[in-house]
């Protein structure tokens, strides 16, 4: 490396953000996320009594997948944004305005897709699963999906533009607070439309049997105007050609978790009203690191480009879990930051369900103690992932924006509710 390349990689090096600053920055988004997610939770218990919810069981396997969403675009969005942020795109309004439009066009194509995508998987997994195939419910189902998709995307991508730019602007990193606040708001808002336009078609399906088909048909008609506008758009073609894999693949992912949430929700008394915060905790930290991550990788040059043998080493093997949690580099300060925030967290949380939840499990030492460990080690996975996956796509010649954080997003629902449920199946 010559001497102008070294004084630039420890000039980075000696302006990176010390510990309390990491979390002073991230404190507040991340409660704010918490309570987004408790409401979440209680939505999600409420709304489980609704018809269309006990009629069309498969609406469960759907929930994650959908849920999934503000990881899968909106956080994938928020990291694109923060890294354009930090490396000065938005510092040229012209360039700002393509950057918005480009963006905003791309998460409605993807939200549009993915919502086709999982409401066929969930008719599928009914189909298997019942042996019968329900015409009326498929419909119900699509429609549902997709419109739910679409819209709750479209508010959440207004949101987080907002957000980053204001954050920009304030000279606050939004790595460390724009993927929260995306985790906050996601599963509320998805969870409300979902139950208000499923129950509206639900309820008016055998009059208007005309109404979901045009949904359908109106959103098939979008994807190409939308893939082309993309295709035009410099800031939204790489995302549209190298973001269909992750996208898709953290939403199979995601589906799986739904099963177990299907089977979940039918069999223990008030899990439903803990998924959200369980599920989502754990994305939004992973998110935060993968954020910073990418950030960081930008700033010294392009996909492809490790400067030192450490990086590079770090990219071709999965890296030492010691060096990953204990030691002074500044990822590792981060990991460490983030763990240490989950336990309060989380205690905030579990305290603010027992004074708002209704009829829910009795909470009890056993429950907290099993409860807190599953979080921990769904967080400490989620982590140590994103300290290997975020180098590795850079490798590879691809932007860690737009592959990352779905993937930690899926798992860390997958993860999740399968660490929900063993902890009800271990409760006496």
């Amino acid at each position: 490396m010559d001497e102008g390349k070294k004084e630039i990689v420890n000039e980075h090096e000696n302006n990176q953000e010390k510990w309390y600053c990491i979390a002073i920055q991230l404190i507040f988004p991340f409660m704010i996320a918490g309570l987004g997610l408790v409401t979440a939770g209680l939505v999600l218990e409420r709304v489980k009594e609704l018809k269309v919810f006990k009629e069309i069981t498969e609406i469960y396997i759907l929930i994650p997948a959908l849920l999934g969403l503000k990881g899968n675009l909106e956080m994938t969005l928020a990291s694109r944004l923060s890294t354009h942020a930090n490396i000065g795109t938005m510092d040229n309004r012209s360039e700002l305005k393509i950057l918005i439009i480009g963006n905003i066009i791309l998460i409605q194509l993807q939200a549009i897709v993915i919502g086709f995508l999982a409401a066929i998987i969930s008719v599928f997994i009914s189909r298997i699963a019942q042996g019968q195939f329900n015409f009326h419910h498929a419909l119900v189902l699509c429609s549902s999906s997709v419109s739910t998709a679409s819209i709750a995307s479209s508010v959440l991508c207004l949101i987080m533009i907002t957000i980053i730019v204001l954050s920009h602007k304030t000279c606050i990193n939004p790595d460390n607070i724009a993927t929260p606040i995306a985790e906050s708001l996601g599963d509320l808002i998805t969870l409300v439309i979902l139950s208000i336009i499923g129950s509206f078609i639900f309820k008016t399906i055998n009059d208007y049997l005309w109404l979901p088909i045009v949904i359908i048909g109106c959103y098939i008609l979008l994807i190409p105007v939308w893939a082309m506008i993309c295709a035009r758009n410099k800031y939204a073609k790489d995302a549209l050609i190298e973001g269909w894999f992750p996208i898709i693949a953290a939403m199979l992912i995601s589906s799986t978790g739904g099963l177990i949430l299907d089977f979940a929700v039918q069999t223990f008394h008030g899990i439903a009203v803990f998924q959200p915060c369980m599920d989502g905790v754990g994305g939004s930290l992973g998110a935060v690191q993968a954020s910073r991550l990418s950030t960081a990788f930008h700033k010294k040059g392009k996909p492809e480009e490790l400067k030192n043998e450490e990086e590079k080493n770090n990219a071709e093997s999965c890296p030492n879990p010691i060096k990953v949690f204990c030691s002074k580099s500044n990822a590792s300060c981060t990991i460490r930051v983030l763990l240490f925030i989950t336990i309060p967290g989380h205690l905030t949380f579990m305290f603010l369900i027992w004074q708002l939840a209704v009829d829910h499990i009795q909470f009890s030492a056993l429950f907290i103690l099993l409860y807190l460990i599953a979080a921990l080690i769904q967080v400490a996975i989620i982590l140590y992932i994103a300290q290997w996956l975020v180098p590795f796509a850079w490798k590879q010649g691809h932007d860690p924006d737009n592959t990352c954080i779905p993937y930690l997003t899926s798992i860390g629902d997958l993860l999740g509710i399968a660490l929900l449920t063993c902890v009800f199946i271990l409760l006496p």
